[in-house]
């Protein structure tokens, strides 16, 4: 038989392996939460997704009534392709939108649907991506969209930790096509955001889109605070949020001044 202190010393080795292979798996399953939250909320993952999000304003600058936009996102990774040899990602915003009707009411239908399409340049710490966008006259009623077609530019920039995401998107478009009796239109939008992770797939986050219009001159400035949980099925990830925003800043008439953002986010694929 084994000494007394032998197998003292053979129980607190197996004691300690325990305790750290609890202590890993904690670990890795931490990490595996904040990797699926980065990939379902970082738009230059290559992965294809679809998402469904909504913004709700119950209250505008200057005016009274409500405005509402729900959002139908589907992103398409491709490449890499053509004489650039970079991945790239195509993203369609289709907005069923509603809006105050100036005779009274409310206007809901579809509105301008908006196609990017990014060529991923870097993926090294700091992933960085460009490209073209279109924006075309799809709204069903002139209230939920401004009759005209428009080109432009969007780029992408986002660092990921497993402590946080962080980065922004930006877009930039003017028209140049569409009907003669609506005014030219010229935007910029800047949307930058944060993510930071907490255990078992939650995490905290700021995504308010700051709105320019350039040939108007008005615009609005809002900073949110929200949470989200991330979930893995299969090899699919469910990312569901809710995120209050208040315009810390404005200028002109019927700009939102508090928006209820929430959403869905599905990424498929192999992760």
């Amino acid at each position: 038989m084994k000494p007394k202190k032998a197998q003292k010393d053979v129980a607190t080795r197996r004691k300690l392996a325990f305790v750290l292979l609890v202590f890993f798996s904690a670990d890795a399953a931490a990490q595996s939460s904040a990797d699926d939250a980065n990939r379902s909320n970082n738009p230059l993952n290559l992965a294809p997704s679809f998402n469904v999000q909504n913004y709700y304003t119950p209250s505008l600058f200057g005016i009274s009534g409500h405005t509402n936009d729900l959002l139908l996102r589907p992103t398409i990774p491709v490449g890499p392709l053509g004489p650039i040899g970079v991945p790239e990602i195509f993203r369609a915003t289709v907005p069923v939108s509603t809006r105050p009707d100036p005779t009274g009411g409310y206007n809901t239908g579809l509105g301008d649907v908006n196609l990017f399409d990014i060529f991923l340049l870097s993926q090294s710490d700091i992933q960085f991506g460009v490209g073209p966008l279109i924006t075309a006259p799809t709204a069903t009623d002139p209230s939920l969209g401004t009759g005209k077609w428009q080109a432009g530019l969007a780029a992408v920039a986002v660092s990921a930790t497993k402590a946080r995401l962080l980065g922004a998107l930006v877009q930039w478009q003017h028209s140049f096509a569409g009907q003669s009796s609506r005014p030219t239109t010229q935007s910029l939008t800047v949307e930058p955001f944060g993510i930071f992770n907490l255990p078992e797939g939650w995490y905290i986050r700021s995504t308010g889109i700051w709105t320019f219009d350039l040939q108007h001159g008005s615009y609005y400035i809002p900073v949110g605070l929200g949470a989200g949980k991330a979930w893995k099925s299969g090899s699919t990830i469910y990312n569901a949020f809710l995120e209050p925003q208040y315009s810390v800043a404005h200028s002109g008439s019927g700009v939102p001044q508090f928006t209820i953002f929430a959403g869905l986010n599905i990424t498929f694929g192999k992760q």
